[in-house]
């Protein structure tokens, strides 16, 4: 299949790109903001827009809560013995159940986000919640139920209207059967488009880039019926080798296809957990010369599933990435996580682990934790949780 990224055009794929320095917003303050859930917060590590918006680093933050956070984790993490090999770790990692689950980041207007979506790129609203007293709510949205499909978990913070994309996400893909009939309805509702149907350059797959209300690019690719409408996620990545090595080893991902454009100066790689045209795929995009990306402050990850947190934690130890939260239940649900970061410092994967429940109505949770990014691992025992149950 020809390489999805020929879209973006050299205004996109440029080898120099500007570095934003725009502030958070406010997101989420709360006079309800209770001490359980701010533990919670805390062994998550992952409190980066309050701290921003208030100018204490996080470190500080942190070590303010550390004998709390120590002590919790001690109680509440019955850790297994999990410390294995390289080759262990690789065994375990090919066998163990994995699959993309969601996508999650944050829009300025929930309602016409939905009707974009819904109206002119046929997805279904899946569930709704909001949380007044924590002044958000949550959105799921897809192609098929949360048990079997990948979706996008939409966030709306009470009075935020705007976010910064930055320049390390690329886009979404979706595989449609018409893309020029989908492009007039899109301009018919009045969206952007930035490409205009027509093949890939040095190949027939027709394709488009549009722009969703929040300036989301989404690409449009012209396929027979899928299982898997929402079948892509680009994300910049300044050392494209090492990401594969790592998505490989530590997430368990096959490179399904990659593909050097040295006219346009961009590599780009596939990653996933089955074919391309079945399956969501991870799209790894490497343009020359650029090792680092603005991350923004509105993509926020992607949610994998496994089998066993503990055993991820240690192989994402092993190939690269960062642990910022140790492997273990989260306090009061029976729910077990891990967080890290990959090698590009991405926030932008989380993984659950456990059986998820027929049911995508989410659990009642007495702390909801905010998710802001980084890659967690989640084990959740006859429930599907996901990041909307922790807040965010």
């Amino acid at each position: 299949m020809a390489s999805l990224s020929v879209a973006l055009n050299l205004s996109t794929l440029r080898p120099s790109l500007p570095s934003y320095s725009s502030k958070f917003p406010y997101v989420h303050n709360s006079s309800s903001y209770n001490p359980s859930r701010r533990l919670a917060l805390f062994q998550l590590g992952i409190a980066l827009p309050q701290t921003q918006l208030f100018n204490v680093k996080e470190s500080k933050l942190l070590a303010a809560e550390g004998n709390t956070t120590k002590a919790a984790t001690a109680g509440n993490i019955a850790q297994e013995n999990t410390t294995f090999t390289e080759v262990d770790a690789l065994k375990w990692v090919k066998n163990d159940n994995r699959r993309m689950l969601h996508v999650v980041y944050s829009v300025g207007d929930l309602d016409k986000t939905i009707r974009f979506y819904t109206e002119c790129l046929g997805m279904k609203l899946l569930r709704r919640r909001d949380i007044p007293e924590d002044r958000y709510t949550n959105a799921f949205l897809g192609y098929g139920p949360e048990d079997s499909n990948f979706t996008v978990e939409l966030t709306y913070n009470y009075g935020v209207d705007k976010y910064d994309i930055g320049t390390g996400f690329g886009h979404f893909g979706i595989a449609v059967e018409d893309v020029a009939k989908t492009v007039d309805l899109i301009k018919a509702k009045g969206g952007k488009v930035t490409r205009e149907p027509g093949p890939v350059t040095g190949g027939s797959t027709v394709i488009a880039m549009i722009e969703d209300p929040n300036g989301y690019k989404f690409e449009l690719l012209e396929r027979g019926p899928t299982p898997e409408p929402l079948c892509q996620v680009m994300l910049r990545v300044g050392d494209l080798d090492r990401s594969i090595n790592f998505y490989k080893k530590a997430f368990g991902m096959e490179l399904l296809r990659k593909r050097d454009n040295p006219e346009y100066k961009y590599t780009n790689a596939m990653m996933g957990y089955g074919p391309e045209d079945k399956n969501a795929v991870l799209e790894l995009t490497y343009n020359y010369g650029v090792t680092e990306y603005d991350k923004g402050n509105g993509y926020t990850q992607i949610a994998l599933s496994t089998d066993n947190v503990y055993k991820s934690a240690e192989a994402i130890k092993l190939f690269g990435g960062k642990i910022t939260r140790e492997a273990g239940p989260l306090p009061g649900i029976n729910t077990k996580i891990t967080a890290c970061l990959d090698p590009d410092g991405w926030k932008s994967v989380s993984y659950m682990d456990g059986p998820m429940s027929s049911s995508i109505n989410g659990i009642s949770s007495p702390c909801k934790i905010k998710v802001e990014g980084d890659i967690v691992v989640q084990d959740s025992p006859g429930a599907y949780v996901t990041s909307q149950d922790f807040g965010k």
